[in-house]
């Protein structure tokens, strides 16, 4: 780009709808501030969404987006990232998209560590659906939508990201604008698969996990002295165990920061160019699909491609 992005370049003129208060303004506008001072091209630039309050992100910012469906948004993000790598694509999801249905593509994306970013909305409730327990709200735990005290456990997003293989992960928090912008743009940068769980209040319907309740324990983990660095593949076993350590951590303190971060683990596309040498340079969205107006692949050459697979009856 020529021209240096601003934040007013980044926004729409869709009117911004969440609840007044919503944590979720503090991460658009760490959003708008990290796109903005990485100067990130809008026309290679790609937010993904889920469904629930989150998904709304993508309508608010002026760069590509996809509203996706429930718990497939990480399945459409690399789907975009697989299609062409020179995108930087970061999902926005919710807790409940992302930990519940999502589950399942929030271990796999993390075991193929593509460069991709995702960014999860951590409010403890489903918000847009009148504030049910969502997967990370702890056991016995009653917030004001629930008739009875929550009867499931709780999981941990930074201890399962741990495991499934994510090699940039940190929790942020939306009332700390700033560090939530410094987490974002160090996730983008980070050359492969970067999880960020940013704890946001629901003042709607979660009056436990409060300003006032996150203003009083959380801590910076770099302030502390917290290094995440993995400085070599042996170090990764100690290292993570660290770090999940420091994701449990009680006695009323919540980390805020980078845990981890492993530089040694090459990423989903380079894992697919060296299986397919022209990948890089001529993936799926760069390739023609019409010469003259004709498709490149009519049934006639489909056939004779797959003539092998067909069974005749």
């Amino acid at each position: 780009m020529a021209r240096k992005l601003t934040i007013q370049d980044l926004k729409t003129n869709v009117w911004v709808d969440w609840c007044p208060g919503c944590g979720n303004f503090g991460i658009l506008s760490a959003m708008y501030q990290a796109f903005a001072e990485l100067n990130l091209d809008p026309q290679k630039t790609v937010v993904v969404s889920g469904i629930g309050c989150s998904g709304k992100i993508a309508h608010f910012i002026n760069v590509s987006g996809v509203h996706t469906l429930h718990g497939r948004s990480l399945a459409f993000a690399q789907g975009i990232k697989y299609a062409n790598p020179d995108l930087t694509v970061v999902v926005n999801v919710g807790d409940g998209d992302l930990l519940g249905i999502g589950a399942a593509h929030f271990v796999a994306l993390g075991r193929r560590n593509p460069d991709i970013v995702v960014i999860m909305h951590d409010n403890t409730v489903y918000g847009l659906t009148k504030g049910q327990a969502s997967p990370t709200l702890r056991i016995n735990l009653k917030p004001k939508a629930l008739p009875k005290p929550n009867i499931q456990d709780a999981v941990n997003p930074i201890g399962l990201a741990i495991a499934a293989g994510y090699t940039f992960i940190a929790r942020g928090y939306a009332a700390r604008v700033q560090h939530l912008k410094e987490l974002i743009k160090k996730a983008i940068e980070h050359r492969g698969a970067a999880f960020i769980d940013v704890l946001q209040p629901c003042v709607t319907y979660d009056d436990i996990h409060t300003y006032d309740y996150y203003n009083q324990r959380v801590y910076d983990l770099q302030e502390a002295g917290w290094d995440p660095l993995v400085r070599n593949p042996e170090e990764l076993p100690e290292k993570a165990a660290q770090a999940l350590a420091k994701s449990y951590e009680g006695d009323g303190k919540i980390s805020i920061g980078i845990f981890l971060i492993n530089p040694h683990v090459s990423t989903f596309e380079e894992r697919l160019a060296n299986r397919l040498p022209d990948y890089l340079k001529a993936p799926p969205a760069r390739e023609a699909i019409e010469v003259d107006g004709r498709p490149v692949i009519d049934h006639e050459l489909f056939k004779r491609i797959f003539s092998r697979y067909i069974i005749e009856f």
